[in-house]
């Protein structure tokens, strides 16, 4: 044995101490902790023996519940802990409504048997099963929520959206692979739907359809409807794409020749970017709709897709809805298919880490809008606008870069589960989407500029996103399988690349991709017509990049940029402007005192109401209206533009 340096002996020295220290602190006088129970049974990838057979009956919709029966085997004796889901894929958080379970009774062999909760894993149910039963009968109400402020609302008169993380329990101790079971659905007379399930048989108002796994299930939700239109997008192909439509009145479904080939060219772009698919056919369940709440949500097989009811009748208008269908058809490839290994859990109740979010949803958010523009669901030029109005944010507007890393926001879903914050500028919110779409397209120019356009990031997506071409097998990666990939497409320091940027404070934003694609970004007095469509759909007035605020249609503040001229005079969320230089406000009269103090010394005079007191406030700024456009740099290759265009 060596002999100890004096310097290791005093570190050793140092440690007894403290250890003592905390020994001597856990021995003072006053309460300790009562020991934790076990923790529930963890999942084991071992059949679960026999079919669960589940009923749900959507039919109630004058209370929006749903009334769910399983029928579950079991081994007479032996406990079983019932999970209801909490952690959803997709949302990347733990989102389950165990508040919103009502009326769990079970009974073995037509006798009640008791449950309890487990007082730490709050989602989870001990039952002690009797001898000689071979099965539990669970029966329970999902009461899905009858306001937006209790939660995303699924069910109203014409419409709903089943999710079987809503309306399923399931045995703790498998992994949701392991687990078979049979599901059947009653609906509303003369209903029709849509999901990536096929159906077995039809009785009347009732479905059932073909025995799947757990994971399978889940990752199948149904869209039913009233007025209901399926579209086939891919004529002839080796796997169905259907564009299922459920609307708030039936000439909402209508759909113009040149809408139509659009979206049949999202699927071929699809296609030729990624040269493969990873279903046996795919779902669009698309609700247009102002009753249920707005969703964007990726499954292997199909994706929950809203949008405003004038989605096709009011094309004009709805230009920045559409970038919803390529961003979730493209997690078919990267999210489903491909999916970070820290954010695959076994069953729906194993807590998920979001790392690779960045990927998941930063890269998907990238190929959302290049697929949109390669489609013709908007223009060239539009897709050039959204690019300036996401630089623009990550460059100066989201002034929580100063504190507050990429990577960290990751964690954002977990920490906040997307409620509501106060001061978004500053607190950041799940900017691994938008800033994380800035490192992709950087990534894209770089491999471009150093291949001689010979070869893009759509090459990554080829090999990394599009092996296995037919199989659904779910193939997880790392952030080294990240690296390793895009080395193979183009030799760099693709590591130290990723972890600068993610790892960044400013200022400024991440806009290299730009200056690469051939493009600068400025602002302008006159809003693109990207942004003026926005506007007009929403009601809204985005100031940001002048006073700093962005108004409502009534006034009221909806968004206050820390830091800004607006910010320093002390107004937040929740105040309304109700007048402007003494007229009564609109958006058009708050443009136009901006635009005439630029070329005066008198302030903005705003009078502001915050609960029942009124204040006037005079806002010292001369700087005139600001929105973001690209300005073409000239005599440089425009990258930009060929990565927009639709690949032939």
């Amino acid at each position: 044995m060596s002999r100890l340096s004096v310097s290791s002996r005093v570190v050793l020295a140092v440690g007894a101490a403290i250890f003592a220290s905390y020994a001597t602190f856990a021995q003072s006088p006053g309460p300790q902790p009562v020991p934790m129970p076990p923790p529930v049974v963890a999942p084991a990838d071992v059949p679960y023996p026999g079919t669960i057979q589940l009923r749900v009956d959507a039919t109630d919709l004058a209370h929006r519940i749903f009334t769910v029966h399983e029928t579950i085997p079991v081994r007479g004796g032996q406990p079983i802990v019932l999970l209801y889901p909490q952690w959803w894929p997709g949302h990347h958080s733990p989102v389950g409504r165990a508040d919103m379970l009502a009326g769990l009774i079970v009974h073995a062999g037509g006798k009640r048997v008791e449950w309890v909760r487990d007082p730490v894993e709050v989602f989870a149910l001990h039952v002690n099963v009797p001898a000689g039963a071979d099965a539990l009968d669970v029966d329970f109400q999902f009461t899905s929520p009858m306001e937006p402020n209790e939660g995303r609302v699924v069910m109203a008169p014409d419409m709903l959206r089943l999710q079987w993380t809503s309306t399923t329990i399931y045995p703790a101790g498998f992994f949701a692979r392991d687990i078979t079971v049979q599901p059947a659905v009653r609906l509303p007379e003369g209903w029709q739907f849509a999901t990536a399930l096929e159906a077995q048989s039809k009785q009347g108002s009732e479905t059932t359809f073909t025995a799947v796994n757990y994971e399978t299930l889940i990752d199948s939700p149904m869209l039913a409807g009233r007025y209901f239109k399926s579209v086939d997008l891919d004529p002839g192909g080796a796997a169905p794409v259907r564009l299922d439509i459920v609307a708030d009145k039936p000439e909402q479904l209508e759909m113009k020749p040149e809408q139509l080939d659009a979206h049949r060219a999202l699927v071929q772009q699809a296609y030729k970017l990624f040269g493969s698919h990873h279903y046996d056919h795919y779902e669009f369940l698309f609700s247009l709709t102002n009753q249920i709440g707005g969703i964007g949500l990726e499954h292997h097989q199909s994706s929950e897709d809203s949008a405003i009811p004038g989605y096709f009748t009011e094309w004009d208008r709805s230009v920045d809805e559409r970038d919803i269908l390529p961003h979730e058809f493209t997690h078919s490839w990267n999210g489903k298919f491909r999916r970070p290994a820290d954010l695959w859990t076994p069953n729906f109740n194993v807590p998920m880490r979001d790392s690779l979010l960045w990927v998941y949803e930063g890269q998907t958010q990238y190929w959302g809008y290049v697929l949109e523009a390669r489609s013709g669901l908007m223009t060239r030029q539009q897709a050039l606008d959204v690019i300036a109005a996401t630089a623009a944010v990550y460059d100066v507007a989201r002034a929580g870069r100063e504190w507050k890393t990429l990577a960290d926001t990751t964690n954002d879903p977990i920490a906040a589960l997307r409620r509501p914050l106060p001061w978004r500028s500053w607190i950041r919110s799940e900017d691994y989407y938008s800033e994380g779409q800035l490192i992709w397209l950087d990534a894209d120019t770089l491999i471009r500029e150093r291949s001689h356009d010979q070869r893009s990031l759509d090459d990554f997506a080829r090999a990394f996103f599009g092996v296995d071409n037919g199989s659904s097998v779910i193939r997880t990666y790392t952030f080294d399988d990240v690296v390793a990939a895009l080395n193979k497409v183009e030799p760099y320091d693709w590591a130290s690349f990723l972890h600068s940027r993610l790892e960044s404070h400013g200022p400024g934003g991440p806009l290299d991709g730009l200056t690469r694609g051939g493009y600068a970004l400025g602002y302008t007095e006159t809003p693109s017509d990207y942004w003026r469509s926005s506007e007009a759909r929403t009601g809204t007035a985005d100031l940001t990049y002048s006073i700093g605020l962005t108004l409502a249609r009534d006034g009221r503040i909806s968004g206050v940029q820390w830091s800004g001229p607006a910010f320093k005079l002390g107004l937040a969320l929740g105040s309304q402007v109700t007048a402007v230089n003494g007229v009564s406000y609109t958006a058009d009269a708050i443009k136009s005192a901006i635009t005439a103090a630029k070329g005066s010394g008198a302030p903005i005079q705003l009078i502001i109401k915050t609960g029942d007191r009124y204040s006037t406030v005079n806002v010292d700024y001369h700087g005139g209206l600001r929105y973001p456009r690209l300005e073409r740099i000239a005599n440089t290759p425009a990258r930009l533009d060929q990565i927009f265009t639709a690949k032939p």
